[in-house]
C-alpha cells in the first residue's frame, strides 16, 4: 500500500495494477471512522480494476489534522478537505462517499463539479432526523450507544457489530474495528441533522449511483430511496448487507455494481 500525505490530511492510496484507467477514485468515509475503512477491501480491489484509488481521512479523523479539536469541524470543513485533495490530484476523480461521506459529497456538489458520484448508504438530503427518530423507536439501545460514542465513550462491541454489519464478522476483525473507531464532531452531526442540508438547486449534478443495503439499521432502504428520488435516479438496494457494506465479508456485493457502473459511464 502506498501512503501519501496531502499536506496535513491523511490520504491512503493504492496505485492501479495493469493498464491504468484515466480517472482516479476518491473515497470519503462516514462518521466515527477514517480512511482505514476503505483499505480493508475496496482500495485494493479498485486498484486491481485499473483505478488509482485514494481515501482521505477528514479533519479530526485518523492521522489527519485536528484530532484534538474534532468538535470544531463542520460539514463545510469536510467539504474543504475533499476539495483540497481533489486539487492535488492530476485528474478530477470520481467521488465515492459512505454515510456521512455521502452528505459531504452532496454539499461538495453545491460548489464544485465532479465527473461522477457514488453515494453508499448516504445520509439523505433531508438530513439525519428521519433515520434518528426511526432508530430511537426501533433500536433504542443502539441509539443510546451511538450517543455514548458522541460523548467520547466506548460502545459495546456487540453494538458496533449490530450497527455496521449484517453478516457474521470474525472476532479478531471486529476487535480491530472497535479500537479504530472514534468519536464524531457534534457540529458535523448537527449540520447533517438540521443546519447545513444540501440544496439540489445549487448543484450541477453529475452521473450518480445511489446504493443502499437491505439490512442497514442506520440508513435503511427507505431513506436511500428518498435520496435517489431527490436526484432523479434509481436506488440500488444490495441484498444481505448492513451499513458497513464495504467492510462486510461479502463486500464484493457492493464493489461489483460500482465497477460495472463506472465502466458503463466510460470511467
Amino acid at each position: 500500500m502506498n501512503r501519501s500525505r496531502f499536506g496535513d490530511l491523511e490520504v491512503l492510496c493504492r496505485l492501479p495494477e495493469g493498464t491504468a484507467r484515466d480517472t482516479p477514485l476518491l473515497f470519503v468515509h462516514g462518521a466515527y471512522t477514517a480512511a482505514w475503512c476503505w483499505d480493508e477491501f475496496f482500495l485494493r480491489h479498485f486498484a486491481a480494476e485499473g483505478y488509482a484509488a485514494y481515501a482521505v481521512s477528514l479533519s479530526g479523523h485518523g492521522a489527519s489534522r485536528g484530532r484534538a479539536y474534532l468538535d470544531s469541524f463542520s460539514i463545510a470543513d469536510y467539504v474543504d478537505d475533499v476539495a483540497e485533495v481533489v486539487d492535488k490530484l492530476p485528474v478530477s476523480p470520481v467521488l465515492i462517499g459512505h454515510s456521512m461521506g455521502g452528505m459531504v459529497l452532496q454539499k461538495y456538489l453545491e460548489k464544485r463539479e465532479a465527473p461522477a458520484v457514488v453515494l453508499m448508504s448516504s445520509v439523505p438530503p433531508q438530513g439525519l432526523l428521519g433515520s434518528a427518530f426511526g432508530l430511537a423507536f426501533s433500536k433504542p439501545s443502539l441509539m443510546g450507544d451511538l450517543n455514548r460514542i458522541m460523548g467520547g465513550g466506548r460502545p459495546q462491541m456487540e453494538t458496533l457489530r449490530h450497527a455496521m454489519f449484517h453478516e457474521v464478522v470474525e472476532l479478531e476483525r471486529l476487535q480491530r474495528y472497535y479500537h479504530l473507531c472514534q468519536p464524531e464532531s457534534h457540529r458535523a452531526i448537527w449540520d447533517m441533522s438540521l443546519f447545513d442540508l444540501p440544496m439540489v438547486s445549487r448543484m450541477q449534478l453529475p452521473p450518480m449511483l445511489v446504493l443502499g443495503a437491505e439490512n442497514d439499521v442506520l440508513i435503511p432502504p427507505d431513506q436511500v430511496r428518498m435520496t435517489a428520488r431527490r436526484y432523479g435516479v434509481e436506488a440500488h438496494i444490495l441484498p444481505g448487507l448492513g451499513h458497513g457494506m464495504m467492510m462486510e465479508s461479502d463486500w464484493r456485493i457492493a464493489a461489483d455494481p460500482i465497477v460495472a457502473w463506472l465502466k458503463s459511464q466510460d470511467l
